[in-house]
C-alpha cells in the first residue's frame, strides 16, 4: 500500500488521531507526552500512531500535512496542529470541544 494511502487509512479509523513519537503509554518525547495528556484530560478517545515504527509514513506526513514536526493531531480528517495548538486549545477548552464534537459524530 502507497504511504499516501497508509496516512489516509490511519485518519479514517478513528474521529481523532494523534501521530506521535511513541505510544500514549510511553511518548517518547514531551512534547508527545503533553498532547497525550492533553487529550486524556478531555476523557476523549484517539487513535495514536507511532511515527518511529513507519519511517516512510514520518517522513511524508509532514508533507501530506505540510506540517514539519511532531506530535501532529487531526479532527475529522483534518489537521488541528502540533502540541503548542493543542495545549493552547485545551486551555481554553476548545481542545475538549472540538474532540469530544467530532467523537459523537
Amino acid at each position: 500500500m502507497e504511504v499516501t494511502e497508509r496516512i489516509k487509512q490511519h485518519l479514517e479509523s478513528r474521529p481523532v488521531v494523534l501521530f506521535m513519537k511513541g505510544t500514549p503509554d510511553f511518548p517518547q518525547c514531551g512534547f508527545s507526552s503533553q498532547a497525550v495528556a492533553a487529550l486524556r484530560a478531555c476523557g476523549t478517545e484517539f487513535a495514536a500512531v507511532n511515527i518511529f515504527e513507519d519511517p516512510e509514513l514520518r517522513e511524508a506526513l509532514k508533507s501530506y500535512s505540510n506540517w514539519p514536526t511532531y506530535p501532529q493531531l487531526y479532527v475529522g480528517g483534518e489537521l488541528v496542529g502540533g502540541c503548542d495548538i493543542i495545549i493552547e486549545m485545551y486551555h481554553s477548552g476548545e481542545l475538549a470541544r472540538l474532540v469530544n464534537d467530532s467523537s459523537a459524530a
